[in-house]
């Protein structure tokens, strides 16, 4: 892609948004996992300027007698100077301006199309250019502000950190897989809109892991949601069996009118 993509004052990633995960029952239960659950390391992947997820997990992390190191990953320089300043007070939230991923791990439009006509998501909602508007915006991002990349590595780097015991998912659209393969191996993986492009396969590849439970679908709300915990040994086939019922219904759900 060339360096005449959308030019940077327009791109919507120079905007305050307001918060998704906002006072249902995802914050709820980020909110209720982060006070109970034993944890050291949380990883925040998309915390925008910190008023939806990031406030769910902050109140939670208060709680929680075990102090955990809350980690938050934000791409948007205007998005990221407002998250920083609402949390400057609070000593164990961490915040990091870098992408998660470099421009060569996005994926191609061919994949993005591909997708896009294959699997009744969310995403179709929207034109086909719309959401091809959307990879281009985020890649001539990372090339325009030049970003820094490799925010996971990174946090893992400068606190000695070799798995995080909860993450949440819900950066860009485009780099849930990759960001899901850093991650790997987390008590918690927590997934914000498993029904478009961007926590889709990771849903998927979650559901056919012997490692991980799911604990909580939420199919319908916004664009789906799904937290997975890790298990202390393999889960027998029977287990398997019902979350592939689990995922069946969760796919007649989507198609079905609200």
């Amino acid at each position: 892609m060339s360096s005449g993509g959308p030019r940077l004052e327009n791109s919507e990633l120079n905007r305050l948004v307001a918060p998704e995960i906002k006072n249902d029952a995802f914050y709820d239960l980020i909110r209720d996992l982060a006070a109970t659950e034993i944890l050291e390391t949380v990883l925040e992947i998309g915390s925008s300027a910190g008023e939806g997820s990031t406030e769910a997990f902050v109140v939670g992390l208060s709680k929680n007698r075990g102090s955990p190191q809350l980690f938050c990953i934000e791409i948007s320089r205007p998005r990221f100077q407002k998250l920083q300043e609402t949390y400057k007070d609070y000593p164990f939230v961490h915040c990091y301006n870098l992408s998660t991923i470099s421009i060569a791990q996005f994926p191609r439009p061919e994949e993005v199309i591909k997708f896009y006509n294959e699997v009744p998501s969310a995403l179709r909602q929207f034109p086909l250019p719309t959401v091809l508007g959307w990879l281009c915006q985020d890649i001539e991002y990372i090339r325009q502000t030049g970003v820094e990349v490799g925010a996971i590595e990174k946090i893992k780097a400068d606190h000695g950190i070799e798995t995080f015991d909860m993450v949440l998912i819900d950066g860009s659209e485009f780099a849930g897989s990759a960001e899901y393969s850093l991650v790997k191996g987390a008590n918690f993986i927590l997934l914000d809109d498993t029904n478009t492009f961007k926590c889709y396969k990771v849903r998927e590849d979650l559901l056919d892991d012997p490692m991980y439970d799911l604990i909580a679908d939420g199919p319908r709300l916004r664009n789906g949601f799904s937290v997975f915990k890790r298990r202390a040994r393999p889960k027998g086939l029977f287990r398997k069996a019902r979350e592939r019922v689990v995922r069946s219904l969760h796919h007649a759900m989507r198609r079905a009118p609200c």
